[in-house]
């Protein structure tokens, strides 16, 4: 028998009855990748961060059937500074904004859980607000932000392994050479790495003061087959925290707005 592999759920091909029908049906989360559009050393291309939550959002949902919302390819670049050309930065309210509308309207369409996968470090502190500002907005409303890197921790151990501060590492030059080969500059590969600076430092500083070519790691020690592997836990393990996300239920049934009287 011939098995036909489930397509992955992309929000933009739905029409509104599609969309009315998959609430009814009882899918009740839905997928946001988060990446950025900045520098990534003189060897990736700058949608690097975009490409990695949207595939990984899509192989997950092939999974699990949770729809896949339009990626957001701008985030909050601000620490890369302007000394490398090519890096586009949303400010972190506007980030913050943008996903709040996004769920406002998920939210009048029935959709009541998202999980925000997010492909760029710089994110992750604005996101973090934005789960706080949709919780304290919408009692009923059950959202995460999932750092790509922080999934689980062999996901962990792979991104961190050359670098603590890790940019263009490795990990990253790995995945675009088995998820997107166009991505990847292959002939600078072997010359692009840059050690991380950070280990002692007190403060957190730009990538200008931190790395010589936007790059913190050794993405010369990267491989296709170390990007599969990879892309691999990232996905087993993203689709099993979609499966719990769908069941879940609050520990607790009182109300973000009503005191104790």
């Amino acid at each position: 028998m011939r098995v036909i592999e489930q397509r992955p759920l992309l929000w933009e091909t739905l029409t509104w009855e599609d969309a009315g029908s998959l609430r009814e049906t009882g899918v009740n989360v839905c997928l946001l990748p988060v990446g950025a559009t900045e520098q990534h050393g003189p060897h990736l291309g700058m949608g690097m961060d975009s490409v990695n939550a949207t595939m990984l959002c899509k192989a997950v949902s092939q999974q699990t059937g949770a729809p896949v919302l339009p990626t957001l390819s701008y985030g909050c670049s601000l620490g890369h500074s302007r000394r490398w050309p090519g890096t586009l930065s949303l400010q972190p309210q506007t980030l913050m904004d943008m996903v709040v509308q996004i769920f406002d309207w998920l939210y009048g369409a029935g959709f009541k859980r998202l999980l925000i996968v997010n492909g760029h470090v710089g994110n992750a502190a604005p996101l973090r607000c934005t789960v706080d500002l949709i919780r304290s907005r919408w009692d009923d409303a059950m959202t995460r932000v999932c750092n790509i890197a922080e999934i689980s921790p062999r996901v962990h151990a792979e991104f961190f392994a050359d670098a603590e501060d890790w940019h263009a590492n490795a990990a990253e030059a790995s995945l675009m050479l088995a998820l997107a080969p166009d991505m990847v500059r292959p002939e600078k590969i072997s010359t692009s790495d840059d050690e991380d600076r950070t280990g002692q430092l007190v403060f957190t500083h730009p990538v200008n003061r931190t790395s010589k070519n936007g790059v913190t790691g050794f993405p010369s020690r990267a491989t296709r087959e170390q990007g599969e592997k990879l892309f691999q836990f990232m996905v087993e393990d993203m689709t099993a925290l979609v499966r719990r996300a769908i069941k879940e239920k609050a520990p607790l049934e009182q109300s973000y707005f009503a005191a104790i009287e």
